[in-house]
C-alpha cells in the first residue's frame, strides 16, 4: 500500500474507532480491464483503502477482464442492482445522456491539466446524470491521450479510407465515419481476437490499450495524435449506496479521492513508458504528418459543434467553464 493510502488510513482513524462488531457488508465490483493495466490496479488500491478506512466493515472484491459482467454490460449492472459498485468508460454510454461524452471531444482536452480543468467542470453535471441513473459518482481517472493505430504508414485521411476501425464509442464512430473508415463497435476485452481476425485493423486509444493487447503483434504504426484524454468513473447502485452507514459513505469518497489523485499520476507517469515499449518491440511511433493533422483537428471542431447541439444548455456550460480556466 503507497503512502498515500497509508494516509487515508490515519487520517479517518477516528472514523473507524468505535465501528463495533456490525456485520460485514461483501461488494463485487467488476472492472472490464486486465489485472496488469493501471485501472485495475487502482481498483483494487481503492478497496485495500475502503476496507482500512471502515475497519472491515465494508469489503470490495474487484472482478477484472470482464469476468463478472463484460464491459458494456457494467454500468447497466449496477444500476439494476446485480453489482453494487463498478467501473465503466462513460464516453461509452453517450447515446444515453450526451455529458458522458464530453472527455471523448477531440481536440478539447489533450493534455493531462486540461482534461483535470475539463473533468472540473464537468464532474457535477456528470454526477447528476449517474445520479438520474440511480448512481453514486465515486471517483474518475483519465486514460492516457488516445492515438491512431494501423498496420501501414498513414499520412493523410485519404490514406484511412475504407479501413476497418474499431469504435468504443459515439465518439470514435464519428471519427472513423468523418474520415471514411467502416466503424465495427469491439468492447477492449475482443481487442486483441478482432484484429487478429480481421474484424478490424485499426483504432484510436491509449498506449495503456496498445501495451495490454501486445499490440505489435498486430499492427505496426502508431501516431501520437493526442486526440483526447477519455475517463473511465467508478460509481455505486445508489440504494446500495444508501444503505451503508454514514462512516461507510465518508470511507468510500475519501478512498475515491485519493484513488483519482494516485490513478491520475500514474497514468500520467505511464504515457511515455507505453510507447517506448512499442518502439522496444519494433513498432513505429511517430507524431501525424501535418496534414493528418490539420484534417484531425478540422473533424475535431465538427464534433465539438455537434456535441454541444446535443448537450443543449448544460454542454454549453460546461465548455464555458473548462475555457473560462484555461
Amino acid at each position: 500500500m503507497t503512502s498515500k493510502f497509508r494516509t487515508l488510513a490515519a487520517s479517518v482513524a477516528i472514523m473507524t474507532a468505535g465501528a463495533g462488531t456490525a456485520l460485514a457488508t461483501d461488494w463485487d465490483m467488476p472492472m472490464a480491464y486486465p489485472e496488469s493495466n493501471f485501472h485495475t490496479q487502482y481498483g483494487h488500491r481503492f478497496a485495500d483503502a475502503v476496507r482500512t478506512c471502515t475497519g472491515g466493515s465494508l469489503n470490495i472484491t474487484i472482478h477484472s477482464g470482464g469476468s463478472l459482467f463484460k464491459g458494456n454490460e457494467i454500468k447497466r449492472a449496477v444500476q439494476i442492482g446485480q453489482a453494487p459498485i463498478g467501473e465503466r468508460f462513460l464516453s461509452a454510454h453517450q447515446a444515453e445522456n450526451p455529458v458522458y461524452g464530453v472527455d471523448s471531444i477531440p481536440f478539447l482536452a489533450t493534455s493531462y491539466e486540461d482534461s483535470n480543468r475539463l473533468w472540473d467542470a464537468s464532474k457535477d453535471a456528470i454526477g447528476s446524470a449517474l445520479e438520474k441513473d440511480g448512481l453514486v459518482l465515486i471517483y474518475s481517472a483519465p486514460w492516457p491521450a488516445q492515438g491512431l493505430y494501423f498496420k501501414q504508414e498513414i499520412n493523410s485521411v485519404a490514406d484511412m479510407k475504407g479501413i476497418k476501425f474499431r469504435a468504443y464509442n459515439a465518439a470514435t464512430s464519428r471519427l472513423a465515419e468523418l474520415a471514411g473508415m467502416n466503424p465495427v463497435q469491439i468492447e477492449a476485452a475482443d481487442l486483441a481476437q478482432a484484429l487478429a481476425t480481421g474484424v478490424a485493423a485499426s483504432f484510436i486509444s491509449s498506449g495503456s490499450t496498445g501495451y495490454d493487447t501486445k499490440i505489435w503483434e498486430l499492427l505496426t504504426h502508431f501516431y501520437d495524435t493526442q486526440a483526447w484524454l477519455p475517463r473511465n468513473a467508478v460509481f455505486a447502485n445508489k440504494p446500495a449506496y444508501d444503505a451503508l452507514s454514514e462512516q461507510e459513505q465518508n470511507c468510500l469518497q475519501a478512498a475515491g479521492e485519493l484513488t483519482s489523485a494516485a490513478a491520475t499520476a500514474r497514468s500520467e507517469q505511464l504515457a511515455g513508458w507505453y510507447l517506448q515499449q512499442f518502439v522496444d518491440n519494433g513498432m513505429t511511433v511517430a507524431p501525424p504528418s501535418d496534414a493528418l493533422r490539420d484534417e484531425l483537428k478540422a473533424f475535431g471542431a465538427t464534433m465539438t459543434e455537434e456535441w454541444l447541439a446535443s448537450a443543449g444548455e448544460t454542454g454549453s456550460a460546461i465548455i464555458d467553464a473548462y475555457r473560462a480556466a484555461q
